[in-house]
């Protein structure tokens, strides 16, 4: 799978979880430029993820993550 199409995959998850599209979907996007992205709906955003692309990610992978981009990079290693 693309890194395109990973990246349209999880904005699509954003959009669902947090119930609006008002951010532009970067490499650099973090949780603290979107409005709504609290860590409730993280947790929510990583299970979608998980459901999704049918991998599953470990908590020490996840509080490595700093941006979109290395979320991606998370996701591409597991497919």
């Amino acid at each position: 799978m693309e890194r395109k199409e990973i990246t349209e995959k999880v904005k699509n998850i954003l959009v669902s979880v947090l119930g609006h599209d008002n951010f532009e979907m970067q490499e650099n996007l973090t949780a603290d430029n979107v409005e709504g992205w609290d860590s409730l709906n993280h947790m929510l955003i990583v299970t979608g993820i998980e459901k999704e692309f049918n991998i599953h990610f470990k908590l020490k992978e996840l509080v490595k993550l700093r941006n979109v981009s290395s979320l991606i990079d998370l996701i591409e290693s597991k497919l």
